[in-house]
């Protein structure tokens, strides 16, 4: 860890209100307690309102605060790696959205910070599998999930046999190439996972309760002890 993310950090858990000894932010930081007495020192001399002594603790008074934003390298590598993969594999909202947040962080971070998220060495890109049609589609599924409308759309499943379901949606999962929606499936009364890619056009219905049986809570509950998951 580089010691200016390092100051951060013992700056951020200081901010609990809690007083912490120089042994348990070591043990946070995976340092010696030698090289937190030297940060706090720092930190103490540029300005930050720590109080405390070896031996004894430090805490922080009330009402300092950081700059909004400022992320260390690992988790500004993370937020522009996830961001550049839902600008290629998301909904078109999605792909806009995640280019405009990207450009809101590189609005508040600090100018010497701006350079680092150019140089994040991930990147993703749109393959053939995803249309504009479907990148409609994902938007469209995702917003239904959100305002719990119920939808109905032909389908074909893996052997290419068609049927006509209506769902509650759920949510939506990414599997590397293939988007798939979490449903509960009135024809089967029971949960089902569709490749949005298998789907026809999408209607949609009504808005469903919410139902603690047929919730995506109950879903996930039901798949613990699992490895994989089938697709209809």
């Amino acid at each position: 860890m580089r010691r200016a993310d390092r100051l951060f950090q013992i700056v951020q858990y200081l901010r609990g209100g809690r007083l912490l000894t120089a042994r348990m932010l070591s043990e946070r930081l995976e340092v010696s307690e030698r090289t937190v007495y030297r940060d706090v020192a720092d930190l103490i001399g540029s300005g930050v309102p720590i109080e405390g002594e070896a031996g004894v603790g430090y805490i922080m008074r009330a009402g300092y605060d950081l700059p909004p934003l400022m992320f260390s390298q690992q988790e500004l590598t993370a937020l522009v790696a996830g961001i550049r993969l839902i600008r290629a594999w998301g909904g078109a909202e999605m792909a806009l959205a995640a280019e405009e947040a990207l450009t809101k962080i590189d609005a508040v971070l600090p100018e010497a910070k701006r350079a680092d998220t150019d140089r994040v060495p991930i990147h993703a890109f749109p393959s053939w599998r995803l249309d504009d049609e479907c990148r409609a589609r994902i938007d469209a599924l995702e917003k239904a999930c959100d305002a719990r409308l119920r939808i109905s759309f032909a389908y074909s499943d893996a052997e290419n046999r068609a049927t006509r379901r209506t769902v509650r949606p759920l949510g939506l999962w990414f599997w590397g190439q293939t988007w798939t929606l979490v449903a509960w499936c009135e024809l089967r009364e029971d949960f089902r996972m569709f490749r949005i890619d298998r789907m026809g056009e999408l209607v949609e219905g009504e808005v469903f309760p919410d139902e603690r049986d047929k919730s995506l809570a109950t879903f996930y509950t039901r798949q613990q002890g699992y490895r994989g998951h089938s697709l209809h």
